[in-house]
């Protein structure tokens, strides 16, 4: 294998194993709702332990070139709490409600259609024009998710329409933080943003989990803590910092394209130890949505 081959399969690879470790927060959070603890809880303890990371990651950042030659201005702190807050915190928040109501395959086949909500907030709010294929595209995603969803409302009834909506509430929310951030990201740099904008997330959780909850709340199953340990460093710290190894290999679009076996994942996950169905509507729906967004990505920039 040459030079020019290694750093393309370390970043595919790469790419790959951050695509399969960030399905796993919805199984985790789903096996967490097992020992009866409720979202504030989870999202809490998830975020507890994954703070110190973050704030590493940002304090690391800030001794890099790009930030000693760029300080951060009172406009970027306000940027960053911001984009923390809607595109972290509420996004996150809203994806941990969801999962109380429906499927981790559904969840990630709607929080999926996040490269649609982006293209349609920039029609909407910029008047960025759409491609008739790429309309056409987003049209196939949705059939696919409207697949699944008719699907597990008939097995599940009116919980499955709330956790739906919880959750594509959860994908615009992060979509917003996607349209809104790449002005920063270009300023202050991506690790720098993503260490300071989840440190933010963070503290929003703890806060919120010291507002709604009394102490004695945070006595929960030690089952849950090993848990929120695995979500806070398997599939929150490692997947960010994996894909963004992955993109400085082979390139944003490429490491998007690989992410699509995310889905895939998350349902065989989802299988194999939540005992989810797996069946026709959700292969079919699958597939439905995965060819859409591939479609999507492919033309993004065309």
């Amino acid at each position: 294998m040459n030079s020019v081959q290694r750093p393309a399969l370390s970043g595919l690879l790469l790419a790959s194993a951050g695509a399969i470790a960030f399905s796993g927060k919805a199984i985790i959070i789903k096996l967490s709702y097992v020992y009866g603890v409720d979202a504030v809880t989870v999202i809490m303890y998830r975020m507890l332990f994954a703070l110190p990371f973050f704030i590493a990651m940002g304090l690391w950042a800030e001794r890099q070139a790009i930030a000693r030659e760029n300080p951060l201005t009172r406009r970027d702190v306000i940027d960053i709490v911001g984009l923390g807050f809607v595109g972290y915190y509420l996004s996150s928040y809203l994806d941990f409600l969801g999962l109380q109501y429906i499927t981790a395959s559904l969840e990630r086949l709607i929080l999926y259609l996040n490269p649609t909500l982006v293209m349609l907030l920039g029609w909407v709010l910029y008047k960025k024009p759409i491609r008739p294929i790429r309309i056409l595209a987003m049209g196939v995603s949705y059939c696919g998710v409207l697949l699944v969803f008719a699907h597990e409302l008939t097995l599940s009834g009116a919980n499955v329409a709330l956790g739906g909506g919880l959750i594509l509430a959860s994908a615009i929310s992060y979509a917003v933080y996607l349209l809104y951030s790449g002005e920063l990201v270009q300023r202050i740099g991506s690790l720098r943003l993503v260490g300071w904008a989840t440190s933010v997330a963070c503290l929003c959780c703890i806060a919120q989990f010291l507002l709604l909850r009394p102490l004695s709340a945070a006595a929960v199953p030690v089952e849950v803590l090993w848990l929120g340990v695995l979500n806070a460093v398997a599939c929150t710290v490692a997947p960010v910092l994996m894909v963004m190894m992955a993109i400085e290999r082979i390139g944003a679009a490429l490491t998007a394209q690989t992410g699509m076996i995310g889905p895939m994942s998350t349902i065989a996950l989802g299988v194999l130890l939540l005992d989810e169905p797996l069946n026709v509507w959700i292969g079919a729906g699958t597939l439905l949505v995965v060819s859409g967004v591939f479609i999507v990505s492919k033309y993004g920039s065309k």
